[in-house]
């Protein structure tokens, strides 16, 4: 089981990341725009410094919700692999078998 600091942390960057994505996605497009001047680009750039660390996607860390775990990480089911393995043993992971041969 992780820290529950770092379990926290990590969803509150989440948080901040969905609150400000509209904002810096429509900052980051004014910043690429060629069309228009450097000085109106500039100031999106600066705007664009001045948001929250916290609330760029990429500080985002995909982190098991059973267990917090943040490597090993499954994002279809949004799991770690050793939580994956035990409740697939339990039985309670539709459609997954254990191997044998």
């Amino acid at each position: 089981m992780a820290k529950t600091s770092s379990i926290e942390k990590n969803n509150k960057r989440a948080k901040l990341a969905k609150q400000y994505a509209e904002k810096r996605t429509a900052l980051k497009a004014t910043v690429k725009d060629q069309t228009l001047s450097i000085e109106e680009r500039f100031k999106a750039t600066l705007k664009l410094a001045e948001l929250p660390r916290n609330s760029a996607k990429v500080r985002v860390r995909n982190r098991c919700e059973v267990s917090g775990r943040p490597r090993g990480y499954y994002r279809k089911l949004k799991m770690s692999r050793i939580a994956l393995r035990q409740l697939g043993n339990l039985g309670q992971i539709p459609g997954l078998v254990k191997s044998s041969w």
